[in-house]
């Protein structure tokens, strides 16, 4: 009987202090950070190393406090995000139009009375890319209202850029292909075209001289219309000297509805004399 009790005496002693060296080495792992940390989820937050054999009995593990580095990084996740909202109201600004920068952009070709003379046009041209002849700068002054060919007035280029939302030469390249687009929607053709009679005549003059008609011709119909060659040269060998604007707005007319062949030209029609003239020359000059 003493035997018995001394050998589960002995059990129980060695069982405690397994236990106890277990419960030793966990805490010190813990102590580590080595321990697993289960959030609120009950899902993982850390690399578990769970103890062998450990006792139901034992209290729960307490979590790990934060430290000094928890703290600091912290902080710096809170500025970095606080950083990110300020930023990007910043972007937003720098994208969107300013009217100071379009002042200043007008001043850097404009040398007097707030006007962007010919020297200054040509300057502007060449920083944009584009020829003064080119019809892109038409499209460019239809969109402005311009009233002359070859000036810029401040309000001009102020209302008309901010139409195109446009304050710097880079944003203007950016937008040649818009302008050049406008050219292919019928209406705005059509506008565009009787837009270019008053920008382009003399301004105490109620028709456009013979040669400026030709150039403005040449540049709104000379890619698009067969017979234009034709044309101009009829009004090269022409007793005309100028052109009116009914004669001017005819001429679209014409381009747009008659064929190549001039078959379903009507001369009783309500035709300019000056197509007329142009048709009949035309057949004669066929016959030869």
């Amino acid at each position: 009987m003493h035997s018995h009790s001394y050998w589960l005496n002995f059990q129980l002693h060695t069982h405690l202090s397994t236990l106890a060296g277990i419960h030793k080495i966990y805490h010190t792992l813990h102590r580590l950070n080595l321990t697993e940390d289960v959030g609120h989820n009950g899902h993982s937050t850390g690399t578990a190393l769970p103890a062998p054999n450990a006792d139901p009995s034992m209290p729960p593990r307490k979590k790990r406090k934060p430290t000094a580095g928890d703290d600091l990084s912290a902080k710096k996740s809170r500025q970095d995000s606080v950083f990110r909202k300020h930023e990007a109201p910043q972007i937003r600004e720098e994208e969107t139009f300013s009217s100071k920068r379009c002042l200043e952009w007008f001043y850097e070709y404009a040398v007097c009375d707030d006007v962007v003379g010919p020297e200054g046009m040509e300057k502007f041209c060449e920083d944009i890319g584009v020829e003064p002849e080119n019809v892109v700068m038409l499209v460019l002054a239809w969109k402005l209202d311009a009233q002359s060919m070859g000036y810029f007035t401040l309000q001009e280029w102020l209302n008309g850029m901010g139409s195109l939302q446009c304050d710097s030469t880079e944003r203007l390249r950016n937008s040649l292909d818009y302008l050049r687009s406008v050219l292919n929607n019928t209406t705005n053709f059509k506008l565009i075209y009787r837009y270019a009679f008053d920008f382009a005549r003399e301004k105490d003059q109620r028709s456009l001289d013979l040669n400026t008609a030709k150039c403005m011709l040449g540049l709104l119909l000379g890619k698009t219309w067969s017979l234009f060659p034709v044309f101009n040269q009829f009004l090269e060998q022409s007793k005309y000297k100028v052109i009116n604007k009914d004669q001017w707005c005819n001429v679209l007319e014409f381009s747009r509805t008659i064929n190549l062949d001039l078959s379903n030209y009507d001369e009783d029609g309500a035709w300019p004399v000056l197509l007329d003239e142009f048709v009949e020359w035309y057949k004669e000059k066929e016959m030869l």
